[in-house]
């Protein structure tokens, strides 16, 4: 069994089965916190990770566009491992298109999953920390909230809404030590970035000033920095992750 360190935290990871949200379970988990996510199925390489480390990390199914699971998921939660710590709000879909020619039900469930479903388990973890005085939420917005990105017009209104929401927080769960911060990243080497054509990838990687593109551990090290008490006096901000391609 894996020993847990003093400072160990209790974390709820959204959307941690995989791509970036698994990569955020995996640094937590390698840092020695206790860290439980959900998302709508397990995926093999999460359940190869839970099986190595079943002390530390645990799943439960749930999602964001069925509000009356999440209180049944915190709950469950904090029976397993106590009062959540430290909340990170990674899970979203988008959907490509044009928005004049998108489905209005695309639309609304980008809109339902991204911005709705993350308020709402945002304002079910926070309940419980505001009683406890202290508490951590850390969201994971993007880029496209700042710049857009054509073809991603509602994935881009709720990363930016993600982004206010993390402001007006702060602001709000100050006065009972929550801080709220949110995580911006750019084009990161994930499954996702292999999609792209060759052509489109080198573009990406001219325009950024550190002519890269950006790994899931320049994302999971941020995650950590905020979480550490070295950022006891960060709260409302948005770290902007994206080697610089938005200066």
């Amino acid at each position: 069994m894996t020993s847990i360190p003093d400072k160990s935290s209790v974390v709820l990871v959204s959307g941690g089965s995989r791509g970036l949200g698994l990569e955020i379970v995996r640094a937590l988990v390698d840092a020695g916190h206790r860290v439980a996510t959900f998302s709508r199925q397990l995926t093999a390489e999460l359940d190869e990770f839970i099986g190595q480390h079943s002390d530390l990390v645990s799943f439960r199914v749930g999602d964001l566009a069925d509000p009356d699971s999440l209180e049944g998921v915190v709950r469950d939660i904090e029976v397993q491992f106590g009062p959540i710590d430290v909340l990170i709000n990674n899970a979203a879909v988008a959907r490509d298109g044009i928005l004049s020619v998108m489905r209005p039900q695309d639309i609304e469930e980008v809109i339902r999953i991204n911005l709705t479903g993350t308020l709402l388990l945002t304002r079910s973890v926070t309940r419980k920390m505001m009683l406890r005085r202290r508490g951590n939420v850390i969201n994971i917005s993007s880029i496209v909230g700042i710049r857009g990105y054509r073809g991603l017009a509602s994935y881009s209104a709720t990363k930016a809404g993600l982004d206010a929401a993390t402001r007006a927080l702060a602001r709000e769960l100050g006065e009972v030590n929550i801080r709220v911060n949110s995580v911006a990243p750019g084009y990161l080497e994930t499954n996702m970035s292999e999609s792209l054509d060759p052509e489109h990838r080198q573009q990406i990687v001219r325009r950024t000033p550190l002519g890269r593109l950006g790994t899931p551990g320049d994302i999971t090290g941020a995650i950590l920095f905020l979480m550490s008490d070295q950022a006891a006096f960060i709260t409302g901000q948005s770290l902007v992750i994206d080697g610089g391609i938005t200066c």
